[in-house]
C-alpha cells in the first residue's frame, strides 16, 4: 500500500507541474517521448513510471526526480534558483525578498486557519 501512496501522490505532483508550467497532458508526453496514456496513468496514479520514462518527465517538467518522488526539493533546484538570485540587481533582490516574505505570511496564516502547524 505504500507504493500505492508514492504513485499516487507523485502523479498529483505531474499534474500540478504540467498545469503550472500551462501544457496539455498530449505537449508533456510530446517533450518526454512517451504517449498521452501514459502520462495520463501517471498523473491518475494508477501505473509506475519505467525510469527512463520518469527521467524524462523530469527533464520535460523541469524537475527533479526527488521531488516527484518524494515531493522535497533536490538541493540542485535550490541551487538554480540562488543562482538566478546572485544575477540580481540589489534593488531586485529586496523586492524578490519581499515577495518570499508575504508568500511565507500567507501560508502561514492558511496553515493556521486549517488548524494545521
Amino acid at each position: 500500500m505504500k507504493n500505492e501512496a508514492v504513485i499516487i501522490d507523485m502523479g498529483k505532483r505531474i499534474t500540478e507541474l504540467r498545469k503550472s508550467k500551462k501544457i496539455s497532458q498530449e505537449e508533456l508526453a510530446e517533450r518526454s517521448g512517451v504517449t498521452a496514456q501514459t502520462i495520463s496513468s501517471a498523473e491518475r496514479g494508477l501505473k509506475a513510471l519505467r525510469p527512463a520514462n520518469l527521467l524524462n518527465i523530469c527533464k520535460a517538467l523541469d524537475t527533479s526526480s526527488d521531488y516527484l518522488l518524494t515531493g522535497k526539493i533536490a538541493p540542485a533546484e535550490v541551487a538554480i534558483i540562488l543562482e538566478k538570485l546572485n544575477r540580481l540587481s540589489p534593488e531586485q533582490f529586496r523586492l524578490i525578498e519581499e515577495v518570499i516574505d508575504k508568500c511565507l505570511e500567507l501560508c502561514s496564516s492558511n496553515s493556521d486557519s486549517r488548524g494545521e502547524d
